[in-house]
C-alpha cells in the first residue's frame, strides 16, 4: 500500500484505511478474535491509517485497539475522536465541545488507547453552543503539550472549516463521501478543505455497505444491525438503490473488479483517503486491492453518469 500526504501539515497515511467502529458497535454481531486478526492482517498489507472513536462503545474500539495492536504501535496511524461527553463509566450527556472537556477527553483516550501520542485527533462534530475556536484553540495546546500531533474535524460545515483553520492548522476533514453520499461535492467543504490544504477522510466509503452490492433486503441485516433503523435501508429504498447498484455491477465487471473496488477506486482518484470499515479479513483483502485499481477518464464518466449527486434513495440518518 502507497502512503500519500493527509492535508499540508506533513502527516502521510496509507492512501486507503481502516474504520475500526463496526468491530465494537452498531453493525450486528461482534467478533474480538476475528477484529484483531483483521486489524493486523490490515498492518501487514501496509494499511496502517486506523480510525476509532471514543464513542465506539463507548471507550471499547479504542481499548480494542489498544489490545490489537499496542506492540505494534509505531508502525501505525492512529486517529479517533471526541465530541459528546461521557462520564468515566460510559454514560452520555450531550455535546460538549468546551476546552476543559477537551482536554478531559484526550487524556482519556490515551489511557484507553496506551498510547503517549495520538496521531491525529478529531473533534468528532462541532458542539453548536461552544464557539469552534475555543475547542480547537484547546486541541492546539495538545500538539503543544505533546499529547496530539495533528488536528482534524469530523462532519463540519465550509464555514466552521474555516474558523477552525484560522485558529490552528487543521489537518484532515473527515465526512461521510461515497457514490451515494456526495454531499460535500455542492456544499462547499471539499473546495473549502482543497483551498486551504487540508487532507479529506472519506467515511462509509461504501455507502455504509450498500455498495458492496451485499444488501439485497433489510432482512441481509443483522436484527441489532442500526442500518435498520436508517430511511436508506427501508425495503423501499433498499429496493430503489438496487437499480443503481445493478449499473455499478455491470461497470465493474466490465473492468474485472468488484463493485466494491470500483467504487473505492472511485474515491481514490480524487485524493481522498477513505476509510471503509470492515470487521473480516476477506473484506479487508477486498478492499485493499482496490488501491491498485485505477479508472479511465471514461470509466469515471460512466460512473457518474449513473450514481450522480443525489441518487440515493432515503435520507443518510434519521
Amino acid at each position: 500500500m502507497r502512503t500519500v500526504a493527509l492535508g499540508s501539515q506533513g502527516l502521510r497515511v496509507s492512501a486507503e484505511g481502516l474504520g475500526a467502529m463496526g468491530m465494537s458497535v452498531w453493525y450486528g454481531p461482534r467478533d474480538e478474535e476475528e477484529s484483531v486478526a483483521t486489524l493486523n492482517r490490515a498492518v501487514d498489507l501496509g494499511v496502517t491509517h486506523i480510525d476509532t472513536a471514543e464513542a465506539y462503545g463507548p471507550f471499547e474500539n479504542e481499548r480494542l485497539l489498544a489490545r490489537a495492536l499496542g506492540r505494534r504501535r509505531e508502525e501505525i496511524t492512529l486517529a479517533t475522536k471526541f465530541a459528546t461527553e461521557f462520564d468515566d463509566d460510559g454514560t452520555a450527556h450531550g455535546p460538549n465541545g468546551s476546552a476543559r472537556y477537551a482536554h478531559r477527553a484526550v487524556d482519556r483516550s490515551l489511557r484507553h488507547l496506551g498510547t503517549d501520542v495520538i496521531d491525529l485527533y478529531y473533534l468528532h462534530w462541532v458542539d453548536p453552543d461552544v464557539p469552534v475556536e475555543e475547542t480547537v484553540g484547546a486541541m492546539g495546546e495538545m500538539v503543544a503539550a505533546g499529547k496530539v500531533r495533528h488536528i482534524g474535524l469530523s462532519e463540519a460545515s465550509a464555514e466552521e472549516i474555516r474558523r477552525a483553520h484560522a485558529t490552528f492548522p487543521v489537518t484532515a476533514l473527515q465526512s461521510e463521501y461515497s457514490l451515494f453520499s456526495r454531499d460535500v461535492e455542492y456544499n462547499g467543504v471539499l473546495e473549502t478543505v482543497r483551498e486551504l490544504g487540508i487532507g479529506f477522510v472519506a467515511f462509509s466509503p461504501l455507502g455504509r455497505g450498500f455498495l458492496s452490492g451485499r444488501i439485497t433486503r433489510a432482512g441481509d441485516l443483522a436484527p441489532d444491525d442500526a442500518r435498520r433503523g436508517l430511511p436508506r435501508f427501508s425495503e423501499e429504498n433498499i429496493a430503489a438503490n438496487l437499480r443503481v447498484v445493478a449499473e455499478l455491477e455491470r461497470i465493474a465487471r466490465h473492468k474485472g473488479v468488484s463493485t466494491s473496488q470500483l467504487a473505492l477506486a472511485w474515491l481514490l482518484g480524487r485524493s481522498v483517503v477513505p476509510i471503509p470499515g470492515t470487521k473480516r479479513r476477506t473484506y479487508l483483502e477486498e478492499n485493499v486491492a482496490a488501491a491498485e485499481v485505477v479508472l479511465s477518464e471514461e470509466e469515471y464518466a460512466a460512473v457518474d453518469a449513473v450514481s450522480p449527486y443525489g441518487v440515493a434513495a432515503g435520507a443518510r440518518e434519521r
